[in-house]
């Protein structure tokens, strides 16, 4: 398996982001799915979700993200999806964070936002290969790690 670190701006992310019922969640010109099928649902509270765009104000790391290098070029995140729709949602005018949306912001502000350097790493290889690099790197319960690789491929993991 091949695992690349990049440094992406918030800019590239949310490029023709899209979330809605008919193509889904999308992003990084199109190229990005940022809620694959196998992902749950936007579960983040005010609380957590207003914590991601105050991390990223104060110019703090976020956690790292994982993205699945398709073999068509496309992109999934694998992990972050809460993140990455929290801060896209922000931009996009759909929540405000201290009575005040992305677009009220000064300029400087919104730009400090949009230049905002996400790390992720590129995950590349065999489909099991990058389900145990996701099960180590997330620590998530077996029994949600069984129903993602059930909903995903279709397979056990033994």
């Amino acid at each position: 398996m091949k695992i690349e670190l990049k440094q992406i701006p918030i800019r590239e992310v949310i490029e023709n982001y899209k979330n809605d019922e008919e193509e889904g969640v999308v992003g990084y010109k199109g190229k990005l799915n940022i809620r694959p099928k196998y992902q749950r649902e936007f579960v983040y509270k005010d609380k957590q979700r207003n914590s991601v765009i105050e991390t990223i104000r104060k110019d703090f790391p976020l956690n790292v993200m994982y993205w699945v290098k398709n073999k068509d070029g496309t992109f999934e995140v694998m992990d972050g999806q809460q993140r990455t729709i929290s801060f896209c949602e922000y931009i996009d005018g759909k929540f405000s964070l201290n009575f005040q949306y992305f677009h009220n912001l000064e300029e400087n502000e919104k730009e400090q936002i949009l230049n905002y350097k996400l790390m992720i790493y590129f995950c590349e290889g065999e489909d099991k290969e990058k389900l145990d690099r996701f099960i180590f790197n997330t620590g998530k319960k077996m029994r949600e790690i069984l129903e993602l690789i059930r909903l995903k491929y279709g397979i056990n993991y033994k």
